[in-house]
């Protein structure tokens, strides 16, 4: 397997990740390339009801945002045992990161919405900014 050739896949926990880490593990075996699993938070704090800011520590949501990425590679151990598999999580903009992660890479790989949003979207955020501006082929995959 080339080190070079790589499968970036954009996770967030939600059921179309979980769908298109699934699809990229057998595009990889396809193409005998790696799988780089990213994961990328942000988060704004909440205002409380007499007009503070509830504040989290950073430390706390990397760790839930590592538990995240821990729970998908579990979900597809079995599945991707042949397969290299890289993990990358950072604090940021979803797409932004992605479409840096992915400058190199083989495909950039995102489920069709994820957590975020209006439910009644037909696109997410993510996936229709990485479509648009990635510099690498998007495959989008549908729940």
């Amino acid at each position: 397997m080339a080190a070079s050739k790589k499968i970036i896949v954009g996770v967030d926990g939600s059921e179309g990740s979980r769908q298109a880490l699934n699809w990229a593990i057998s595009e990889a075996k396809l193409r005998e390339c790696a799988i780089e699993i990213v994961h990328v938070w942000n988060f704004i704090p909440p205002m409380d009801p007499i007009g503070g800011f509830i504040l989290i520590p950073d430390k706390d949501l990397q760790q839930s945002a590592q538990l995240v990425v821990t729970n998908m590679l579990n979900s597809v151990s079995e599945t991707a045992s042949s397969i290299e598999i890289s993990t990358h999580v950072e604090r940021g903009s979803a797409s932004q990161i992605l479409m840096d992660r992915a400058k190199t890479a083989e495909l950039l790989v995102v489920g069709r919405r994820g957590h975020g949003g209006f439910i009644g979207l037909l696109i997410g955020s993510t996936a229709a900014q990485v479509s648009h501006h990635a510099q690498c082929p998007v495959v989008i995959v549908p729940v």
